[in-house]
């Protein structure tokens, strides 16, 4: 057998100092790129095929293979804690999870000033405020929990706020304009894929259908 030393996956696992009830807390918040990964897109794919949720994540999955471009190419280490998260082999500029926290706000914030499916919402900022506070939390756990600099987690989030913002250009002028062939394809037949930007309120437009298909049925079962 090796006696090579063992390496962690490091997708779900946050150390944080024994007793330390804030970096406990810290140590989920930093957890919450994989909760919206896994647990959002993932969720949306399965029970949504919104087109413009699978662009959202896609968006999201190039930002974060820019971000391992550019660690490779500046090579910055971990600050000196490093030793303590056995994260030393690793990179740290930019911050993978303040850059992705902050294409995620920065996204989310765009499509509901937009109003796509969301034009009904009253109070939008509340709604915005959500997704950049765990933004914030995101950088801050980073920095206090050791694995970044504030310089690296700053970094990240500028370069997350506008490939962010650069995305929802794209998606928005150029490839929404091929979203009816996607959806009239085998793909987007095969697997129920689908635009619903253009209506304004999607939960009040399947809310009203679904009781509408139900009186149907009752009312042919009568």
């Amino acid at each position: 057998m090796s006696n090579a030393p063992l390496k962690a996956v490091t997708l779900t696992l946050v150390r944080y100092q024994k007793g330390d009830q804030v970096g406990h807390i810290l140590a989920w918040v930093s957890l919450i790129p994989v909760f919206i990964s896994l647990g959002g897109f993932l969720t949306h794919f399965i029970f949504r095929r919104e087109l413009h949720g699978m662009f959202f994540a896609l968006g999201l999955l190039i930002s974060q293979f820019i971000n391992g471009i550019i660690k490779t190419f500046v090579k910055q280490a971990r600050p000196e804690t490093c030793a303590l998260l056995d994260m030393c082999d690793s990179l740290g500029w930019p911050s993978s999870h303040a850059q992705y926290m902050f294409f995620f706000a920065v996204y989310f914030t765009l499509l509901t000033l937009d109003g796509i499916g969301l034009s009904e919402i009253k109070n939008n900022w509340a709604v915005n405020f959500f997704p950049w506070s765990l933004a914030v939390l995101t950088m801050y756990s980073r920095v206090y929990l050791g694995y970044h600099t504030f310089a690296q987690v700053f970094a990240g989030a500028v370069l997350g706020f506008f490939l962010g913002a650069g995305w929802y250009w794209v998606v928005t002028n150029v490839i929404s304009e091929y979203f009816p062939m996607i959806e009239e394809s085998m793909f987007g037949r095969m697997f129920y894929v689908k635009d619903t930007s253009h209506i304004r309120n999607v939960l009040k437009f399947e809310y009203e259908n679904a009781r509408a298909a139900r009186k149907n049925m009752d009312a042919k079962a009568d």
